[in-house]
């Protein structure tokens, strides 16, 4: 259904693309006081771990709005260009074997998000 609603093609972030993402969010979390332990900005989507006294919806969308202005701002993006997808995914972390196991997959894993809740 989403797919159907896109009213422009996939954004594909390039290597210059993707460190001005990287650079926003680690902008955001240095402005609001967050923890950023690992972040990975990939060609169509980013993952970050974050510790924060804060829902992970307005981290997202702050994540979101940093790097859609900092992409436009240096000319990486046009002004019409919409460059993230509706959703944002989040997982609360309680334990520390979990935040490990987030931080090991944001920088080096592929696949799928391991199960937070088997243990």
């Amino acid at each position: 259904m989403m797919k159907q609603n896109m009213v422009q093609e996939p954004v594909v972030l390039d290597p210059r693309q993707r460190k001005v993402v990287k650079e926003a969010i680690k902008e955001v979390c240095n402005h609001r006081g967050f923890d950023l332990w690992a972040v990975n900005v990939l060609t169509n989507h980013a993952h970050a771990v974050v510790s924060a006294q804060s829902k992970p919806e307005p981290i997202a969308d702050a994540f979101k709005a940093y790097s859609t202005r900092k992409l436009r701002r240096t000319g990486l993006i046009g002004a019409d260009t919409r460059p993230w997808a509706r959703g944002r995914s989040r997982r609360y972390l309680w334990k520390p074997q979990d935040v490990a196991r987030a931080i090991f997959y944001v920088l080096y894993g592929q696949g799928d998000l391991p199960d937070f809740d088997d243990e």
